[in-house]
Order: structure tokens, then sequence, then C-alpha cells
């Protein structure tokens, strides 16, 4: 079979796997796994067509050139993107301490920038010369944890992304819940603002839904969230027939099962709405609790989203980490049997 023929069948094959988890399986780490699977094929498949019709290409100029800056592009991308990376999260970082306080959870992108420039950098340098097998495997392994790491920090990354489109509008939802967040004393928060609208939004598309304004009594507040959102929405002129409050979830999975429990129809579709950077994680919760759903992201602004993405992604970790480990532990396997047959020979 033609070289070229396996690759589309193989980029085909990527595709409807890719189509599959999305339909069946989108709220899991699958959806990502197999987005990027898709994409490494299908620049394979570009390689490919590259290669078996070079002689053609090379006889158009134009195109040959095009082909080569953009070729020239990609390398250069591919060799300065953990450095992009690195610099993007430091200015970030630097702009969420200064615009948002000087709290721990804010120094995320900052430590996030400076355990890749240890990695990038300053690791490879201290191993460079190593010669004993003891700092070789070790160099191995930590690089294969890190490696790991961050490949499913990308994983989690695409598949965020994935469960925020929606490609066409839906008009059949029952309930639309929208999470809380913190508010000031009564007040109702820029970022909280932004959700309440979007669910406000998705209740005029869909005219048989009921809006879940679901948020406790935190810390600092004087009210509820739940009812600072209902004053909000009364403000905004939405029928109070249409809205229930949950006044008492102090987390997330709370939010959603307490919401879930006001619900006639267990089988009504749901729709979750929280800021963009959350909402895979709590689709994870709610699939967790068999609750079936479609979550909807409000914008919030970059450097605030960089920072919440990575408490976002700890969060998911701290919720899967059995598998992870087990995952890490069969990965770093080969460098503790190299280690105990030195050991032996020694």
């Amino acid at each position: 079979m033609h070289f070229i023929t396996i690759m589309g069948l193989l980029w085909l094959v990527s595709i409807g796997v890719f189509w599959g988890v999305m339909k069946y399986k989108p709220r899991t780490l699958w959806s990502g796994f197999s987005f990027f699977w898709m994409l490494v094929f299908s620049g394979l498949l570009v390689v490919t067509i590259g290669f078996q019709y070079s002689d053609w290409i090379v006889r158009h100029q134009a195109l040959f050139m095009a082909l080569s800056v953009l070729l020239g592009v990609v390398v250069l991308g591919l060799l300065f993107f953990p450095f992009a990376v690195i610099l993007t999260f430091f200015v970030q970082g630097i702009r969420i301490l200064f615009k948002e306080g000087f709290r721990w959870s804010n120094f995320l992108s900052l430590a996030f920038a400076f355990g890749l420039l240890v990695y990038v950098v300053a690791f490879p340098l201290a191993f460079s010369g190593a010669s004993s097998p003891v700092g070789v495997l070790v160099y191995g392994a930590v690089g294969m944890a890190v490696t790991y790491l961050l490949s499913v920090l990308t994983i989690f990354c695409f598949s965020a992304m994935l469960n925020l489109i929606h490609w066409k509008k839906r008009h059949d939802l029952d309930a639309i819940i929208v999470l809380g967040a913190g508010i000031l004393q009564e007040k109702v928060t820029p970022l909280l603002a932004s959700r309440i609208d979007l669910g406000i939004k998705l209740l005029y598309e869909n005219p048989h839904a009921v809006l879940i304004l679901s948020g406790g009594q935190g810390e600092g507040e004087t009210i509820s969230e739940s009812e600072a959102m209902y004053a909000y929405c009364v403000e905004r002129g939405v029928d109070p027939n249409r809205m229930r409050q949950e006044s008492n979830s102090r987390n997330t999975e709370q939010n959603l099962a307490f919401s879930y429990a006001l619900l006639d129809d267990p089988k009504a579709n749901i729709a979750i709405v929280t800021t963009r950077y959350h909402v895979f994680r709590a689709l994870a919760l709610a699939r967790r609790a068999g609750v079936d759903c479609v979550g909807y992201g409000s914008k919030t602004k970059w450097y605030f989203t960089l920072n919440a993405l990575l408490r976002e992604f700890v969060g998911y970790l701290a919720l899967t980490w059995r598998s992870h480990l087990r995952m890490l532990a069969v990965l770093e396997i080969p460098f503790l049997l190299v280690f105990l047959m030195a050991g032996l020979f020694n």
C-alpha cells in the first residue's frame, strides 16, 4: 500500500476517534488527547504530501517559497515556544500580583514560569557533565516526570478549550445552573456578573428553561451569593418565576449536587455556566456525580485566566492523582530497572 495512502487512512482514523470521543466522552482528558493526535496525524499527512509532490512543488517557485517560509516559521515557533510560554507566564504573573494582590494563589503564574526556566535551562546545565550512572538516571527520571506533567497540562488545556465550543445554539435546555463566586458584602463582582449575564442570555434562548443561581454565604459576605445573584437578575428584568436559588453550597461539588436536587426531572437537559477557565473541572465533577450536562464559559481577563487555569489544573490533579501516579510509575519503571541493574553489576 502506498505510504501516502497509509497516512491518509491514519488521519481519517484519528478524525473518527476524535469525533467519537467528543460525542460520547467529551468531559474527559480523552477529548484533548484525541485532538492532539488528530493534529499530529494532520501534520504528518501534510508533510507526506509535500514529500510526495516535492518535484512539482519545486517547479512552482512561488508555492515553494511560501511553503519554505511557512516551514521556517513552524520550526522557529517550536524552538522558541518554551521561552515564549515562560515570558508570557512571567509577564502575566507580575500583572496579576499588581492588579489582584499578593496572595499565595496569585503566585502560580510566576512559579510556573520560574519552574519552566529551571527545567529548560538550569536543569540541563546542571547535569550536562554528569558522568555517574546515578546522575544520568536522576536526570532521566526527573525529565520523564516533568515531561509527563507538562503533557497532561497541554492535554488538559486542549480538553478545556474543546468543552467551550458549541457549534450551534441550544434551545432545548431545561435548567441553566450559574455557579456562584465571591461577592463584596451584597454586591456582585464583575467576574460573577459575567457568569450571570451569560446565564440570562441562555435563559432567553431557551424558553422552557429555569435559571438556578447557586452559591452559599462565604466569609465577609452579608448575604448568600445566590441572593445577590437573584437581585442582580431581577434588576435586569428576569422573570422571578423562572429562577430558583440554591443558598447552601460551599464549593463546586456542592453547587452541582444541591442545584441538581432542585430539578423536578432527573433527565433534564442541563447547562452549567461558570468562568471559562473553570468549565472543564466543573464538567469533570458533574461527570463524577453522574450529572449529564454541557458547559458554557464567561469571559474574564487574560492575565487572570492563566493563573486561574493553573489553579484549575492543580485541582484536577487532586481529583485524579491516583490514575496519574500509576501512569507515572509505569513510565519510571525503565529508569528504576536500569538503576537496579547498575547496582547489581557494581
